[in-house]
């Protein structure tokens, strides 16, 4: 589960989300690839998402597809007992009841990763409108 993880791993996949090439490469040669992976996954990277789904991580891979609305994605976290997930993944969408709950439990990594995602989400959506962007993803 994410909020297993070092608050310093967290930070690292903010950095990661944030483009920081060298912290992804930092993660991958210190044991972390999943981290990368999911950060990847979250931007659309369909290799990576691949791999997460493929590997002992695939709740990270279903994690990301949540956060992209798919209702399998949800249905499975559920019945796999990761209802955390369903709750970062409401977070990433700024749905104010997920975020009360992070706040409420004093989550702020959680909500932090949350909003950069959001950010994330919101320039792919842009991206798709952009015709010169559109065919570089």
């Amino acid at each position: 589960m994410l909020h297993d993880y070092d608050t310093k791993i967290l930070l690292a996949l903010g950095e990661c989300l944030k483009g920081n090439k060298k912290v992804a490469a930092w993660l991958m040669d210190n044991g972390f690839p999943e981290i990368t992976a999911f950060s990847n996954a979250v931007q659309s990277d369909r290799e990576a998402l691949d791999w997460l789904l493929n590997s002992p991580y695939a709740e990270l891979g279903v994690l990301s597809n949540a956060i992209d609305g798919e209702e399998d994605a949800r249905t499975w976290l559920h019945k796999n007992n990761y209802d955390f997930y369903i709750v970062f993944a409401d977070a990433c969408k700024k749905k104010e009841k997920a975020l009360d709950w992070l706040v409420k439990r004093d989550m702020k990594i959680f909500i932090y990763l949350a909003m950069l995602i959001y950010d994330e989400l919101e320039q792919q959506r842009k991206d798709l409108y952009n015709p010169h962007k559109l065919f570089k993803r």
